[in-house]
């Protein structure tokens, strides 16, 4: 008898083989940057290389950290489905949102082109072509930028106009704060860090400062003591104490002053530390940097504790102890006890190893900051899931499928319905 095939079985086949060879060639391309870039690298100025590999880092760093949480993203919106939390529903957007899928095809375009820019960069520079090289980081975020704001209905126009619309209500919280403005502006904190690197790479963008040396002055409008630092590293946290206040003013709950004064004490943190540039050694040891070590710790203990007994509804930990109510314990993931204790250990510490990041003083090694700023990244990965969830739970249990008001740090208004 002969075996007969549907098409669906016959193009499994062909699907599998396709895979492959996109995976094939993922791995002969990266292997070519690698190559290429190391042996730019050798074919420069050894007393030059170090200073131009933190140039070319500075001005990549910030998309190849952001390509970063758009694969962490995806990782959250493919657990999500698995289990009964409704992110949809959460954000207020309909079925026709972007799938992980589609986000993981996002950030592998994203993780092709940004390290194939700095290859070329790299490339040009070790071989005399300056102005050239010059050419690629500003070339890319022009591109990036394009994208963004690109007006026709490709790259996911819905999604980006969301986008969009929530940084600028970010921005500019003039209207009740919803749970897509909130949660993203937390995720903004996080990419501080990011903020900071891309107002250095434009200001040397714009001053013509890219592939030269004219930047190394400390002092200078781009230097690493401008006062553009902490003002761009404040923002995230700015933003979201004003919409803070302005939940308190639309529902009246003191938790939300609570919350703001939290995202207050990161105020210290990042202008103490900025202060060592602009005062004497002495001052700085003997009354700033006391001061600083102080705000630190108060940041990152408030910040912890909000994320457990607030964002998270950890209350004295008690959900952890709880596997036999299913009605109080974590929906997606159940009977996994070990995951909540990594959670809260894994939070403390790099909650309080956070602040590094923001410490103007203490960035001189950019490949120790660039790892912090990863294992922070990490660290808001984590938090999304049991944010998610405690929202989709307190949903639950009053029986409605709009987010609710939310009784620890928002009253979550009604949000529009978006395609996202």
């Amino acid at each position: 008898m002969k075996n007969i095939m549907t098409p669906m079985q016959s193009a499994m086949p062909s699907a599998t083989f396709l895979w492959r060879f996109k995976v094939i060639l993922f791995l002969i391309w990266g292997f070519t940057c690698c190559k290429v870039g190391w042996d730019s690298v050798m074919r420069m100025d050894a007393n030059l290389r170090d200073l131009f590999i933190y140039e070319a880092f500075l001005y990549y760093n910030p998309l190849l950290l952001v390509t970063m949480m758009v694969w962490l993203w995806g990782v959250n919106l493919w657990v999500f489905p698995q289990s009964s939390v409704s992110y949809p529903k959460i954000f207020g957007i309909d079925q026709n949102h972007l799938t992980h899928n589609e986000i993981w095809k996002c950030s592998t375009w994203m993780t092709i082109i940004v390290p194939t820019s700095m290859t070329t960069y790299l490339y040009l520079y070790s071989h005399g072509e300056v102005s050239l090289a010059a050419s690629q980081p500003v070339l890319l975020y022009i591109v990036v930028a394009v994208i963004l704001i690109f007006p026709f209905d490709i790259f996911f126009l819905s999604s980006r106009f969301f986008f969009l619309r929530t940084l600028w209500r970010i921005a500019f919280p003039l209207q009740p704060i919803t749970f897509p403005d909130f949660f993203v502006a937390d995720i903004l904190t996080s990419m501080a860090k990011v903020f900071s690197d891309l107002e250095r790479s434009v200001c040397r963008m714009v001053n013509r400062q890219v592939a030269t040396i004219a930047w190394l002055e400390a002092d200078s409008v781009c230097g690493s003591h401008s006062i553009a630092i902490p003002i761009v590293l404040v923002l995230p946290y700015l933003w979201r104490l004003l919409q803070c206040l302005r939940q308190y003013k639309d529902t009246k709950e003191k938790t939300c002053l609570f919350n703001a004064l939290k995202y207050s004490t990161a105020f210290p943190v990042i202008f103490l530390s900025a202060l060592k540039y602009h005062v004497i050694p002495e001052q700085w040891t003997s009354l700033y940097r006391p001061l600083w070590l102080l705000s630190s710790v108060v940041n990152s203990l408030y910040s912890f504790y909000w994320d457990i007994t607030r964002d998270w509804d950890l209350s004295g930990f008690s959900r952890i102890f709880k596997f036999n109510k299913p009605s109080v314990v974590s929906n997606m993931f159940y009977g996994q006890q070990w995951i909540y204790f990594w959670a809260i250990g894994s939070n403390f510490i790099l909650r309080c190893s956070w602040t590094y990041k923001l410490s103007a003083h203490l960035r001189h090694n950019y490949l120790t900051v660039f790892t912090m700023t990863l294992l922070e990244m990490f660290r808001r990965f984590q938090w999304v899931f049991f944010r998610v969830e405690n929202e989709w739970n307190k949903m639950t249990r009053s029986g409605i499928q709009l987010t609710e008001i939310s009784s620890e740090d928002e009253k979550l208004l009604s949000s529009n319905i978006h395609d996202v």
